[in-house]
């Protein structure tokens, strides 16, 4: 590493400022020229209501404390604009959300809600400046009727400290705004990755606000890079084109009257909108597409086990951000007038799909080796050159487009299928897992004084800690579990977790061991891998030595372990401990998992 570089990095990390090197200028591949019937959506310079980024020209964004100030002045001169917090960030900023509406202190509960959010990830901040503008354009700009049969929650920054940790070096594969805030929270998270496991206080808030409004849709708006193509707003959700839904009738009615409507706005608006997808190898384009359904940890993933119709939303960061913003806002008052011409049919889909108990619910999630089919792709023109810098060759996007390119399309397929059980036991001494399950909104039954019940309990004898960090906790790798009928006693302040509810996948999700998205895949267990009590070897010798002389089918075990293992028979505490493990001195919660399970067939 160079004194320079070292420089540079020191730099950065301290918020100094950075002298001039060759970073400097653009480094990106060239962006398609664009112009589009959206840029009419621009204020004139002499607006009073002028958002703080079209002062600009729509390639800056304004601070948290701009962005706070100017709505809390359009709030202050609009009675359909109301600024609510809803929590503060780890740095001690409020979490701020807009509601616009024509009802007042409390909105009709029968009008539907659009719960659109921006900056999950501060650096992709698209969302936020065209929420303002759409906003202004509501309070002030003719657009009120917008309003008249959905109302409106806006959060601009659902990550204000990482939104605040602003540099022109913070995302470099993004073309705008001039300064970007960082991916993570101050704690070092990615919220997008917290939905299942609730860690941070920006996504318990914001799940807060998904119980309060239940929306009629869910918003959930990013930039993406990777390979280049001429789409420049991309979205996609559980069950687009039929695929991948845990919510079917939920992502029908979103193929049904969200999509359409929104790509016949953009496309009208000059813009280029198409499905999001990914490479299967971001060097090697042709190869092909790949598609499938998000994880319980990302916003889709979690709307999709919670029966809310969640978009997510990826514009395409080699685009001007002057192009970008004026798409999501066609998009956002799209998706108004579409819930406005359909305000029932959200509301019925999600009723319809949490009166469905799933037999069996898939996860852990693959691409598969081969392709499904063919999909239509708008391609940008590359070429491959050697690199002196890599040794290998490297792709170089042209910025033109290159026609529409037959790719194959690679499904995923679950890994895992998870047979539900009637209920989940969370004992007390976990109250860190019921409080999330309760800021989930899962249904729970509280024991008010203690009970003894006979349970299954998973025996994890291959379970270790993986070794590496994610999102701040290190992961455990459970293997397969041994399920053992046990009668417990839970002490009062237990939870009984039924699975007969419309949250009931989510609740497997997060307490079945089997589940990579549960609890304990996330490594909130790594206390059963802890061994407390032992024996010393003058205490278990002679034990093991009359359990051999008594116990003829121990005896034959034991020889035909020295036997098969070399490793074990010339390890004297490893043979030693295994006489432990079958004495009642043994800890009967070595490797248990906590949180037993209540079968189909189990009389309680």
């Amino acid at each position: 590493m160079t004194a320079k570089l070292i420089a540079l990095i020191a730099a950065l990390a301290s918020g100094q400022a950075v002298a001039a090197g060759p970073w400097d200028g653009d480094i990106l591949p060239p962006a398609p020229p664009w112009k589009g019937a959206s840029e009419r959506l621009v204020a004139r310079p002499d607006n009073a209501w002028i958002t703080p980024s079209e002062v600009s020209g729509l390639t800056r964004t304004p601070s948290y404390d701009e962005t706070r100030a100017w709505l809390e002045k359009l709030d202050a001169a609009s009675p359909l604009i109301r600024l609510e917090t809803y929590g503060k960030s780890p740095e001690g900023r409020d979490l701020i959300l807009v509601i616009a509406s024509q009802d007042g202190e409390s909105l009709d509960p029968v009008k539907p809600v659009f719960l659109a959010q921006a900056g999950i990830h501060a650096g992709e901040i698209d969302g936020k400046d065209a929420g303002m503008m759409l906003l202004r354009d509501i309070a002030f700009g003719g657009k009120k009727s917008l309003l008249d049969h959905v109302n409106l929650v806006f959060v601009p920054m659902v990550n204000p400290d990482g939104h605040e940790r602003s540099s022109r070096f913070s995302r470099p594969n993004q073309r705008g705004p001039q300064e970007q805030g960082w991916r993570t929270t101050a704690q070092n998270l990615n919220l997008n990755r917290d939905y299942g496991k609730l860690d941070s206080p920006e996504i318990q808030g914001m799940i807060g606000l998904v119980q309060r409004f239940d929306p009629a849709l869910y918003m959930d708006i990013h930039v993406t890079d990777g390979v280049d193509y001429q789409y420049d707003i991309t979205f996609g959700y559980e069950g687009y084109d039929g695929r991948f839904a845990h919510s079917e009738a939920v992502g029908a009615w979103l193929d049904r009257t969200f999509r359409p409507a929104a790509e016949k706005a953009l496309t009208a608006a000059g813009h280029i909108p198409g499905q999001l997808v990914f490479a299967i190898d971001d060097r090697a384009p042709r190869l092909g597409l790949s598609i499938g359904p998000s994880p319980l940890r990302f916003s889709t993933g979690y709307g999709d086990v919670a029966q809310m119709p969640t978009v997510l939303v990826e514009n395409h960061s080699l685009k001007p951000y002057r192009q970008r913003v004026l798409g999501t806002y066609v998009l956002l008052e799209a998706t108004l007038k579409a819930l406005a011409a359909d305000p029932k049919g959200a509301a019925q889909a999600k009723a319809q799909d949490r009166a469905v108990r799933p037999a069996a619910i898939p996860t852990a999630w693959k691409v598969n080796d081969k392709p499904s089919g063919e999909a239509d792709f708008r391609a940008i023109a590359y070429e491959t050159y050697p690199s002196p810098a890599s040794g290998r060759d490297e792709i170089r996007w042209l910025g033109r487009p290159d026609g529409i390119w037959k790719m194959p399309l690679f499904d995923g397929q679950a890994r895992i299928s998870l047979t539900p059980a009637r209920a989940w036991w969370v004992p007390v001494s976990r109250a860190d897992i019921i409080e999330r399950l309760r800021r989930h909104g899962v249904a729970m039954e509280p024991l008010a004084a203690p009970r003894t019940l006979t349970l299954e309990m998973a025996h994890l004898d291959q379970a270790k800690m993986s070794g590496r960090v994610s999102e701040g906790h290190v992961p455990m790798e459970a293997g397969p579990a041994r399920w053992i009928a046990r009668t417990v006693t839970l002490p009062a302040g237990s939870v009984r977790v039924p699975i007969d509810q419309p949250l009931g996948a989510l609740a497997s999700l997060l307490l079945d061991p089997a589940s990579d998205e549960s609890f304990l895949a996330w490594g909130f267990f790594p206390e059963i891998l802890q061994r407390t009590e032992y024996i010393e070897g003058y205490a278990i010798a002679p034990l093991a030595e009359r359990m051999l002389a008594g116990d003829p089918a121990l005896k034959a075990a034991f020889e035909a372990k020295l036997a098969a293992d070399p490793a074990f028979a010339a390890d004297s505490e490893a043979r030693l401990g295994w006489f432990y493990s079958k004495t009642p001195y043994s800890d009967g919660r070595y490797r248990l998992y906590p949180v037993a399970r209540e079968t189909l067939s189990a009389g309680q």
